[in-house]
């Protein structure tokens, strides 16, 4: 083999790792956006029970208008997406979920999508952490 050949097969193992490389890349980065995306969507139903209950009269197993007592029902703590806590207790006004995904994180690679909701008895808002 002459040395052109040998160029163009070293060349051409150097463009496969690269590509290699960048598509192991692009799946990852895709993995963890769709895990914080279920995360937020998991979030959003938690959000949505909690609203219920902050609504629903104490005499019928509701908060009356509070969400002091408000715990997240044990079908939706854990799910295939992550794991899910009450960060700050309820307050009368407002409560703060926090969801922990199986994936790594976009913004921080070494930990696990995280992700806090904040909750009032009209709004649901995300904060991504990692």
């Amino acid at each position: 083999m002459g040395q052109q050949q040998l160029l163009l097969i070293v060349l051409g193992v150097i463009i496969v790792g690269i590509a290699v490389v960048v598509g192991i890349q692009v799946f990852t980065a895709s993995s963890s956006s769709s895990n914080q995306d279920a995360v937020i969507s998991d979030l959003q139903n938690i959000a949505a029970n909690a609203q219920q209950w902050y609504r629903k009269p104490t005499g019928m197993g509701g908060g009356g208008n509070s969400f002091v007592g408000y715990a997240i029902p044990s079908s939706m703590d854990t799910t295939a997406n992550g794991i899910y806590t009450i960060k700050t207790a309820g307050t009368a006004t407002t409560i703060i979920f926090q969801g922990v995904g199986n994936q790594p994180g976009t913004v921080d690679p070494t930990g696990s999508v995280t992700v806090e909701m904040t909750v009032t008895s009209t709004t649901a808002t995300a904060d991504i952490k990692k």
